[in-house]
């Protein structure tokens, strides 16, 4: 306020608006530390009654209420012949955005103020708005403060006088966004149709010229040529002046290129997700019908017929391990996204890296009738790296190879040392190739290329990604070549190679015999706890179950086993409550446990060894990986 202007504020009655107590108690402070009267209401129909009955000079009215939007009450005042020329002053703690400023404004708000506000803030604008109400004397000043204001923000501000449809302003911003001359727009009032993409200038200037008509303009449109596009939102209202008559066009037009390259990116993510989701539940069913099928069959032919029980079973943990390399595949690539994935980097001889991940897809290779050729240089080749995760490497681009070959197909694995610190692994095959489209690709999440003629299932689409990411962790590089569709492919991998100081030859773990065991197997799975327990009765342990931490409580007190096999996720008390109960009791303290979860995570082990764990195996574990969780510590 003008320290020469002096206003008398005793007079003037302010409507107080806001649900949250403490809010409204500190603003009501503030409005009547200025001298103003101040009555105050919580919701927007106590809102509504208040300004009709009361008619206080101005509302200061919050957003977000409980029963009516602070946006619908301002518009309800007015649009009420009683309340109509009540000044609102609306403000919002969450809403706070350009589009929220806007919708508050377009709903009939004189003002809106984002929280918090300051106390000399909040007593400015009330004063502002009412000798706005008070005299329209100021007019040159208000029209400089928004000339400063509409220059020194991204949108175009444009002001239009209705009777001759005279341009009368618009903002710097224009030629940012239209990349035009403003001199030649003020010339020419239609000139920025001329930036407005031809494929929608008919439908924008239609809907422009039929603006005082039809009294709403709110159109999104592309400006420029193909190749250098921006997206434009342009929205315009009338002006009214105190006798309600509109007399002049107000037009923002802001530039939402960001908005509608974010809603592409959107929808695609969105078809990859569908995408993915029907491949995972197509993956998922394929190995669960024939283990389904298994069981079936099992259940119907005699148990004598041993030759046709051991092919079920074969199907069966053939099944779960294609089930098992899904899971993992999900997780790893999860675990790298979050930076959580680490690696355990040793001295490894690259025999020891090249076995397991032809191990892991033997069974794949000889169902297809593939050869497999092996090309290693003659001497030891030590590679610095995680030796499990190096053959999940090579492994991934062997199953990659054998999925997309016909059978009787060929694969190679050819290993190159090109220079003194560099290995090259290339794995290749005569498959169906991959088109040049796909080769840009096909390190992407979700990216498959064509499938084989015998509709081997393609896989999640994650392998490659997987591949790639583990690549680059371990420092070094994967490219992939192909000359097109049934040509074949080649995946080459290049690693540094680095000579260890001194290579000490592995120790080989001395086998141990398990004597029987007085074992607790807690589950809530009944099947999953039934079948392990019957196993391990067959190896001539003496084996309890529990479904639930109480029933674990009352078998480990009565049977006193030596180990307990604990599932985590159990209804009610967790397995790592349970872990940590089991332990505080003194015949427990030393009694070996190992939690046998779906949980596999870091912090998920972090959690087990913090509650008393010994082990910690994640489902489906290998009965090899079980059977020496149990042996006795040496």
């Amino acid at each position: 306020m003008n320290k020469d202007t002096v206003m008398d504020n005793s007079s003037i009655l302010i409507l107080n608006v806001d649900d949250n107590d403490g809010a409204r108690y500190v603003k009501t402070r503030i409005l009547l530390s200025a001298g103003f009267r101040v009555i105050e209401a919580a919701n927007g129909t106590d809102a509504l009654e208040m300004a009709r009955k009361e008619a206080p000079a101005l509302v200061l009215l919050d957003v977000k209420l409980p029963d009516i939007s602070g946006i619908e009450v301002c518009r309800r005042i007015k649009s009420d012949v009683a309340t109509c020329t009540v000044l609102v002053l609306q403000t919002s703690a969450a809403l706070i955005g350009r589009d929220d400023k806007i919708r508050g404004l377009d709903g009939g708000a004189d003002n809106y103020l984002a929280a918090p506000i300051e106390a000399d803030e909040l007593i400015a604008n009330v004063n502002a708005l009412l000798r706005l109400q008070r005299t329209q004397t100021d007019l040159r000043n208000s029209e400089e403060r928004f000339r400063q204001l509409a220059e020194n923000i991204e949108d175009v501000f444009w002001m239009f006088n209705i009777s001759d449809q005279r341009l009368l302003y618009a903002s710097p911003a224009y030629e940012r966004l239209f990349g035009r001359p403003l001199a030649q727009l003020q010339q020419t009032p239609d000139d920025w149709l001329e930036a407005v993409h031809p494929d929608d200038r008919q439908v924008v200037q239609a809907d422009w010229q039929a603006f005082l008509s039809a009294g709403h303009y709110d159109q999104e449109f592309r400006l420029g040529e193909e190749g250098a596009v921006r997206w434009v939102r342009d929205r315009a209202f009338l002006v009214r002046d105190d006798q309600q008559q509109p007399y002049r066009v107000a037009r923002i037009s802001s530039d939402i290129s960001e908005r509608k390259n974010m809603e592409a990116l959107l929808r695609q993510a969105d078809e990859h997700k569908n995408d993915f989701l029907a491949t995972l539940a197509h993956e998922l069913r394929n190995p669960l019908s024939p283990i389904r099928n298994a069981v079936t069959l099992m259940n119907t032919v005699p148990a004598t017929q041993a030759e046709v029980h051991q092919r079920a079973r074969d199907v069966i943990l053939r099944q779960v391990g294609h089930l098992t390399h899904l899971v993992d595949d999900l997780l790893d690539v999860a675990r790298i996204s979050q930076g959580k994935l680490t690696l355990r980097q040793q001295d490894v001889e690259l025999h020891a890296v090249i076995e397991p991940a032809v191990e892991t897809v033997k069974a794949l290779i000889e169902s297809r009738g593939h050869r497999l050729r092996i090309a290693v240089p003659p001497q030891p080749v030590w590679l610095h790296g995680d030796p499990v995760r190096l053959s999940q490497i090579l492994g991934n681009l062997l199953h990659n190879a054998a999925k997309f070959t016909d059978p009787g197909g060929e694969i190679t694995l050819t290993v190159t040392l090109p220079q003194t610190d560099r290995i090259r692994i290339a794995v290749g095959d005569n498959g169906i190739g991959i088109t040049s489209y796909n080769l840009a690709r096909i390190f992407g999440m979700f990216t498959q290329g064509a499938s084989t003629r015998d509709r081997m299932h393609d896989g999640l689409g994650i392998g490659l990604s997987l591949v790639s990411k583990l690549v680059d962790m371990h420092g070094g590089k994967v490219q992939a070549y192909s000359d097109g569709i049934g040509k074949g492919s080649t995946f080459v991998l290049e690693f540094p190679l680095r000579l260890p100081a001194e290579v000490a030859p592995a120790a080989v773990p001395e086998p141990a015999v398990p004597g029987s065991l007085r074992l607790l197997l807690v589950d809530d799975n009944v099947d999953s706890v039934s079948v392990m327990a019957e196993l391990l009765k067959m190896m001539g342990h003496d084996v309890v179950t529990a479904n639930n931490a109480e029933e674990a409580l009352v078998q480990a007190r009565a049977h006193q086993p030596e180990t307990i096999v604990l599932d985590l996720g159990l209804p009610g008390i967790d397995g790592y409550t349970l872990a940590r109960m089991l332990r505080a009791e003194p015949a427990f303290a030393h009694t070996r446990l190992i939690a046998h979860t779906g949980y596999g995570s870091d912090q998920d082990r972090e959690r087990s060894r913090a509650a008393g764990f010994d082990y910690h195996l994640v489902k489906p574990a290998r009965f090899d990986d079980l059977e020496r969780a149990l042996q006795p510590q040496r």
